[in-house]
């Protein structure tokens, strides 16, 4: 009985970790721009700027997951990308030219892009003997992401976005406090391996490649509101307390979402197919509502859809990636679906949304993203109707390949 007990209060430091770690990044992530704003930056030179993020983790994810796996200390690699994002950080809120600054840019992304994929991955090498506690220790997550998010907001409105480098700065420090706390992890979490091949076989997919492109769609309007929405509040007249309160409304429903959706959620491919077409709808509905507000406070309370938008959405794709790829490609499948929602879509979304915003209004930047979720919501309806029709009848004559394949990597 003590055991477990103490185990649980040797891990009181994740859950502070996780709390520090998400609070960290959504300071960033929504105050950052107004900092550019303050310094004179305009709409299409924040967004280029903020599209080195999804370009430069296309790299960098690989990257430090490598080493990852090469030294099994995920403890030690995280330690190291937190004190480099630390270290960085100080460059970026200090440089003296826009030269400057995008070349900080590009080393902070490098550090701090994968953070997230990393730290899951630190729970799960923690919790290896017990993996459902998984979601106990990610909720603290998204706590710190919504308490942080609007104590930062009347913060900085006291004290002045200038000082905004102290608030990320402190906050980091913390993060990197709780993770030498920790015990020593001596071995990386098991994760599925991604198989090259794997690649060419998704490829041919129809379904899944469908599901890709109609998600860029769909995922592109999504980047543009989460890197400009605070430039659209402060323009609409709102204080950094209004994007605070916006960034603690788009996350406090997160975790009850997720808790409905897997515990309700049909796992049949028609049915989960339905259901984005369903969220692209209200994705859809969002971006209108978006575009006619006139009001900051009216800005924060749409963001309370987000919960079910983009939470809905990525659960529901997740399971739709598990039924469309057979076990084997499964982890190359999850990397695509995350690159592109995260990668190709983020630089797209940034880069249009900037060139939109700066030069027509953000009245027309969510017009926009409602073109591009309208086109997605019917495609996936098409591919729902198809699936009732049809259904899904993916191939299963040729498990000697799969078993050839496992036999190679047995051998390599």
């Amino acid at each position: 009985m003590q055991d477990p007990v103490k185990k649980q209060s040797k891990l009181l430091p994740l859950k502070a970790f996780n709390f520090l770690i998400y609070g960290t990044m959504v300071i960033f992530t929504s105050f950052f721009q107004l900092y550019l704003q303050d310094a004179g930056m305009n709409k299409l030179e924040i967004g280029s700027l903020m599209a080195l993020g999804p370009f430069v983790s296309l790299i960098a994810n690989p990257f430090w997951t490598f080493w990852s796996d090469r030294l099994q200390n995920t403890r030690r690699i995280l330690l190291f990308m937190m004190t480099g994002t630390l270290l960085l950080i100080q460059f970026v809120f200090h440089a003296g030219t826009y030269n400057m600054i995008y070349l900080a840019m590009i080393l902070f992304f490098f550090f701090q892009s994968p953070l997230f994929a990393q730290s899951n991955t630190l729970i799960l090498g923690y919790i290896t003997d017990k993996p459902q506690q998984f979601g106990s220790y990610r909720n603290w997550g998204s706590i710190g992401w919504a308490v942080i998010a609007i104590s930062a907001g009347l913060l900085i409105d006291q004290v002045g976005i200038s000082r905004l480098s102290y608030l990320v700065t402190g906050l980091l420090l913390l993060a990197i406090g709780t993770v030498l706390l920790l015990p020593p992890l001596k071995a990386a979490s098991e994760t599925p391996p991604i198989r090259l091949r794997g690649f060419g076989r998704i490829a041919i997919n129809r379904y899944f490649v469908a599901f890709i492109l109609l998600g860029i769609l769909v995922s592109v309007p999504n980047v543009m509101n989460n890197t400009f929405m605070s430039l659209y509040i402060t323009e609409l007249g709102g204080s950094k307390t209004m994007v605070g309160l916006a960034m603690f409304l788009s996350s406090f429903l997160e975790v009850a979402v997720l808790f409905l959706f897997h515990r309700y959620l049909k796992r049949s491919l028609a049915t989960l197919i339905g259901c984005l077409a369903i969220v692209s709808v209200l994705f859809c509905v969002r971006w209108l509502l978006m575009a006619s507000a006139t009001q900051p406070l009216e800005v924060a309370l749409i963001q309370i859809m987000h919960c079910i938008t983009f939470g809905g959405y990525f659960y529901v794709g997740t399971q739709v990636v598990s039924q469309l790829v057979p076990p084997l490609h499964r982890a190359s499948a999850q990397s695509v679906f995350t690159l592109t929602w995260g990668g190709i879509s983020g630089m797209i979304g940034c880069l249009a949304g900037g060139w939109l915003f700066q030069n027509f209004g953000g009245e027309a930047m969510y017009n926009m993203g409602f073109m591009l979720a309208i086109f997605g919501a019917a495609g996936f309806g098409i591919m729902w109707y198809w699936l009732r029709v049809q259904g899904h009848h993916p191939k299963t004559g040729a498990p000697e390949d799969e078993l050839e394949e496992l036999l190679e990597e047995y051998h390599e």
